[in-house]
């Protein structure tokens, strides 16, 4: 990579761009609702289940103009997602801040664990065990959604819910590999701890990206 282009995606004017793609979102919050995702190559998190495995090599991702995403973004959305792999791993700062001078709101999906950076009208904090987030991370978030593999997942949940603020909505989601013996387990563990909410990869049941 030449010295131009890196100077570039350090100032995040340029950005590896996996894919991006107008369609609903599946999880959390939002669910149900038009999004313009923007997933962004780039992550050593780690995740065992990681269903975007191919996202984690920014290299395997052309860098791309930032102007062009959020051209692109403009033509479909009033909100746009960005997501990963591991979005923090780059500045967010100039598109977020060109996004909202365009009138779309900006979300993110991230595990917190690498310094913050963009502007956002909605953090989704996904924690994971093997990179924990970042102070930061846990004041920002609007939304904490915990992927829930195992039964001991449902401890690190509580660890995790407890460093967010009280703004912050809660969200267990069945991996989706273990879908049909952990949702059961979710189902009665929101009944007997009102605080958290289920979130479904709807997408998926959908059939849509």
């Amino acid at each position: 990579m030449d010295l131009k282009t890196q100077e570039l995606i350090n100032k995040g004017e340029m950005l590896p761009l996996m894919e991006e793609f107008y369609t609903i979102q599946g999880e959390g919050a939002h669910t149900g609702t038009a999004a313009y995702f923007i997933r962004i190559g780039g992550c050593d998190v780690g995740c065992h289940w990681c269903d975007v495995k191919e996202s984690w090599d920014a290299n395997l991702h052309p860098p791309t103009d930032t102007d062009i995403i959020v051209a692109n973004a403009k033509k479909y959305a009033e909100t746009v997602v960005i997501t990963g792999g591991e979005p923090l791993m780059w500045s967010l700062d100039y598109i977020t801040n060109l996004l909202q001078e365009n009138g779309i709101k900006t979300h993110i999906e991230t595990s917190g664990a690498y310094d913050f950076s963009g502007k956002w009208d909605w953090f989704c904090l996904s924690p994971k065990k093997t990179k924990l987030p970042l102070d930061r991370a846990y004041e920002e978030a609007d939304e904490l959604k915990m992927i829930i593999h195992n039964k001991n997942d449902f401890q690190f949940a509580e660890e995790q819910a407890a460093k967010v603020g009280k703004k912050c909505k809660l969200f267990l989601q069945p991996e989706w590999s273990k879908k049909e013996k952990m949702t059961p387990m979710i189902i009665d563990y929101v009944m007997e701890n009102p605080k958290w909410r289920i979130s479904l990869q709807t997408h998926k049941y959908l059939n849509i990206p």
